[in-house]
């Protein structure tokens, strides 16, 4: 179905002999799992970038004493972006388009992330009674509202103020594209081999793994709570996204040698 993306780099190579993981691959199957792995590559670094613009405060966000939403950073940038992939799987089923499962995908992501940013705002202002301000700026660049006068003293900001959700709908945006881009390429990588139910479950499986793996990479870069793409933080992203490409390179590689194992390529 999805395959269709290798189709260029395939055409007119030479074919696969035989399946047998012990003979030498052909030249056609080192062109589609370079490919692979490339594509794996770029979706890992598009998710480690998008967890730094995801809003999190961790536990002073969750007592209001911090801007962004009171979790974990990989498990919110997770969650966002598994949502995301698990739209781009649901919608290759019903289309042979790689288009739209990609765009669906971010855009899933980024509405989980906005609802739910959305939602701890409500308790942020009705519940706990307190100001959505940042604590890294004095003034919100979209609404030019005052921000460090509304800052409780001993506090670093209180809920998901405007620019923190701009932000948060950018991170779930990229982290959705960026999750259902790496689903996809497992996907048609391993469909030239398996049926589409085997391959489905195979690179929903890896694509998760490598999902966590980059954010678990960025939130140890982050080393905290962030705010978006305001924060002093994002100093430390391209330090961020190195490690990533270099994890996404040997996690891929792997990723589609597991797919070959399993049979998913046959040229």
């Amino acid at each position: 179905m999805t395959s269709d993306i290798f189709a260029l780099l395939t055409a007119d190579i030479f074919t696969h002999p035989s399946a047998g993981i012990f003979t030498f691959p052909s030249a056609g199957i080192i062109t589609l799992l370079a490919a692979a792995t490339l594509i794996i590559t770029i979706g890992g670094v598009l998710i480690t970038f998008s967890v730094h613009l995801i809003p999190v405060g961790g536990a002073p966000a969750a007592m209001a004493q911090a801007t962004g939403i009171g979790t974990g950073t990989t498990q919110l940038a997770a969650g966002a972006g598994l949502t995301g992939l698990l739209t781009a799987g649901a919608v290759s089923v019903v289309t042979d388009s790689l288009l739209y499962p990609l765009i669906l995908g971010a855009v899933v992501s980024a509405l989980m992330v906005a609802l739910i940013m959305y939602t701890s705002d409500l308790v942020y202002v009705y519940g706990v009674g307190c100001p959505l301000s940042s604590g890294k700026l004095s003034r919100d660049p979209f609404t030019g509202d005052r921000q460090d006068t509304y800052v409780s003293k001993g506090t670093e900001g209180h809920g998901i103020p405007t620019v923190c959700f701009a932000s948060g709908l950018a991170g779930g945006l990229t982290g959705g594209f960026g999750g259902s881009l790496i689903y996809l390429s497992l996907l048609a990588t391993a469909q030239t081999g398996l049926t589409f139910l085997t391959a489905a479950s195979l690179a929903a499986v890896l694509s998760i793994a490598l999902f966590y793996t980059n954010a678990v990479i960025a939130s140890y870069n982050i080393g905290g709570t962030i705010e978006g793409f305001h924060d002093p933080k994002m100093k430390k992203l391209p330090r961020g996204l190195a490690a990533s490409a270099v994890m996404s390179v040997l996690c891929g590689f792997f990723a589609v040698l597991t797919v070959l194992m399993f049979g998913g390529v046959t040229l």
